[in-house]
């Protein structure tokens, strides 16, 4: 099975229950204000969820293309469904753990595998792993590449709906040259909506764009649980 492509930030749910926007502070309107709102709105939300279209190039050009949906619930699990390609295929997976469950089969829910998630299985064309994926290692990849990597120009545009902005942040796989991010943020709800990711030479690598989030709709356990 070719390793799927589904890590982005992304989410699901039911009744929309949104805690109260922070404004932007106007003064500077700085990268590090945006992810301190982005900090702020998150810990108001006890579960997210939306719908995901992950796609990826190669040498500038579109390769491969993956819709799925992701949902989150704190403090620890999330659950991945495929629309497109692999359709059927669940994923479940609890914050900290080594290995994951695959479900591949809607009819035959009782067929499952525990796989690492160091396998490239559970691994993006690019390497992101799905313990990658939630808002709390994006929010805190943020903070931390605006700590510890220089930042250029962030040219940071402030629309009516949305902001968005330049980053630079190491890979998240090696973790070694600074990568250039375009990043788009919701101004209703500070999660993200598109990012874009390219390689050093400026060549795009990947485009995770995000819809139809839901937030705080109380899913069980159950959901979870493959």
């Amino acid at each position: 099975m070719k390793a799927p492509g589904f890590w982005a930030l992304a989410l699901l749910g039911g009744c929309l229950l949104i805690p109260e926007s922070p404004a932007l502070p106007g003064e500077t309107g700085s990268v590090l204000a945006v992810a301190e709102n982005m900090k702020a709105f998150f810990q108001g939300v006890e579960d997210y969820s939306s719908e995901v279209e992950q796609i990826y190039f190669q040498d500038g050009a579109e390769k491969e293309r993956y819709r799925f949906r992701y949902a989150f619930k704190k403090p620890d699990r999330i659950r991945v469904d495929f629309i497109s390609p692999h359709s059927g295929l669940v994923v479940f997976y609890r914050r900290g753990e080594k290995q994951a469950t695959l479900r591949p089969f809607p009819s035959f829910p009782s067929i499952q595998f525990n796989v690492s998630i160091e396998s490239s299985l559970l691994k993006t064309p690019t390497g992101q792993s799905i313990n990658q994926t939630d808002m709390i290692f994006f929010i805190d990849f943020l903070f931390r590449n605006l700590a510890a990597v220089p930042q250029g120009d962030p040219r940071l545009q402030e629309g009516e709906g949305e902001v968005d902005f330049l980053f630079w942040g190491r890979d998240y796989v090696q973790g070694e040259k600074p990568e250039k991010y375009h990043i788009f943020i919701s101004r209703e709800n500070w999660f993200p909506v598109r990012i874009e990711r390219y390689s050093p030479e400026g060549k795009p690598v990947e485009t995770s764009i995000i819809r139809n989030y839901r937030f705080n709709s109380r899913p069980a356990d159950s959901f979870f649980i493959p």
